[in-house]
């Protein structure tokens, strides 16, 4: 219920959720995605037809509803997830963009894709194994990339009597190790998605149980698109100047805003440089405005002519955030290829790509008990560790867990363009940042 009694065509049209789906193998991930785009109405007929008839051609009679997910042929036979997969479906409350995520340990880096832009991770346990190495692995992951909610979805609720003290049990191993983590909000619900309890529909078998379906806290739980809050910054994409008759003198920078506003007449600074101006126009979509937020794509005039490009950052004058050269950061290595010290790489910062160079890795995370391992030397596929990476050119980089968009990064091979490591600026999680020293001796540095 809103303050404003929106009416529901009005809140599908201004409220989008994204969520990712994690869980390990045979938890039933697929089965309870299906389950939701299947009891919302979000199945095409011809869609259900076909999972209707390869269900049958597997010798099952009910619609195995994991196969609407599963869209690869190397998933459907070996009935596993493999690749990220996005799902858009909405409902009358509200719209959705869902990231089904592998399970498997070695598909690691596709989580951290999915869930890298999500506001909500549902997290998949099943009933009779209870919270595993994987499900600790996965809330892990959840927390470092700093998802703000976070669902226990306790599975096959069925296949244990709908027992309430195993849910209990379970939700309350997984609440400890979560909120240790610094995950913000967790909410357990007890669930079988073969059967549909829970999902869409209250259980009939759990009348123990008093909270939201699945679908009902999806539709309900708060998502913030008051970006006035926010550390205002603007990446700048293109440098424009027509410099025809109509506009011999305009010079515009434009971009998306990545995060919170802007207004005419507001002071700002130009990073990495430091210089100091106003903004004296805002256009947008060929007109005029006087306030614009992210994440519009904009042009901004200014008062001074500065030496501006693509890569720099318009930033509030009281509000920039510190340049450097020295970036300490947490980074899950996606690559095939290992990460080493001494590599030398690109770092890709919003619309910056700069020459760096890796100084350090201090540590490799292990997920399971979040112990460190110090001084790996170097991070392989999917592995998670600490890094300190020294750039050729200053950077204009937020903590993570100020700006997940202008606190992240990717590392890229230089030979081929690869994409490496995936990267979070600043301490690894919100509970407890680790220490890490940067070593002090730049001699051996060439640039």
């Amino acid at each position: 219920m809103t303050t404003h009694l929106q009416s529901a065509e009005q809140l599908a049209a201004t409220t989008l959720l994204r969520f990712a789906t994690a869980g390990s193998v045979d938890d039933g991930k697929s089965t309870l995605v299906g389950r939701l785009l299947h009891d919302s109405k979000s199945v095409l007929t011809d869609q259900l037809e076909a999972v209707e008839l390869a269900s049958l051609n597997r010798g099952q009679e009910a619609p195995d509803l994991a196969l609407l997910t599963d869209g690869l042929r190397a998933e459907r036979e070996q009935g596993i997830t493999i690749d990220v997969a996005y799902r858009y479906f909405a409902t009358a409350r509200r719209r959705f963009i869902l990231a089904d995520t592998p399970g498997h340990v070695q598909y690691t880096r596709n989580m951290v894709t999915g869930a890298s832009t999500a506001e909500l991770a549902v997290v998949l346990v099943d009933a009779r194994n209870g919270v595993v190495e994987q499900t600790r692995r996965h809330a892990a992951v959840a927390a470092l990339l700093r998802v703000p909610h976070v669902v226990l979805a306790v599975n096959k609720m069925d296949l244990v009597g709908y027992a309430e003290p195993v849910f209990a049990a379970i939700a309350e191993e997984f609440t400890a190790y979560a909120a240790s983590l610094g995950v913000p909000e967790i909410t357990a619900i007890p669930i079988s998605a073969l059967a549909g309890d829970n999902v869409v529909e209250p259980s009939a078998h759990m009348d123990w149980y008093g909270g939201p379906t699945v679908l009902e806290h999806l539709e309900t739980v708060p998502v913030s698109h008051d970006l006035t809050a926010c550390h205002a910054r603007f990446p700048v994409q293109y440098v424009i100047r027509p410099q025809s008759a109509e506009h011999p003198d305009y010079r515009g920078y434009a971009g998306q805003i990545a995060a919170g506003v802007f207004r005419v007449g507001e002071a700002v600074t130009v990073l990495p440089s430091g210089r100091t101006t106003t903004i004296t126009g805002i256009d947008a979509l060929g007109e005029s405005v006087g306030i614009a937020w992210a994440p519009q794509s904009v042009t901004l005039r200014l008062a001074d002519d500065i030496d501006i490009s693509r890569g720099d950052l318009i930033a509030p004058a009281d509000d920039a955030p510190a340049v450097t050269r020295d970036v300490e950061a947490t980074v899950c290595h996606v690559a095939d290829e290992p990460l080493s010290v001494g590599q030398r790489v690109l770092l890709k910062h919003t619309t910056r790509t700069v020459k760096a160079i890796v100084k350090d890795i201090p540590s490799r995370l292990t997920l399971d008990d979040l112990s460190q391992h110090p001084a790996p030397g170097r991070l392989v596929a999917n592995d998670i560790g600490r890094v300190v990476v020294r750039t050729a050119e200053p950077l204009a980089l937020d903590a993570y867990e100020d700006s997940r968009r202008t606190g992240s990064f990717l590392l890229i091979d230089p030979a081929d363009g690869t994409t490496l490591s995936a990267g979070m600026a600043g301490a690894a999680f919100a509970a407890a940042a680790e220490a890490v020293t940067a070593a002090d001796d730049d001699a051996a540095w060439d640039f």
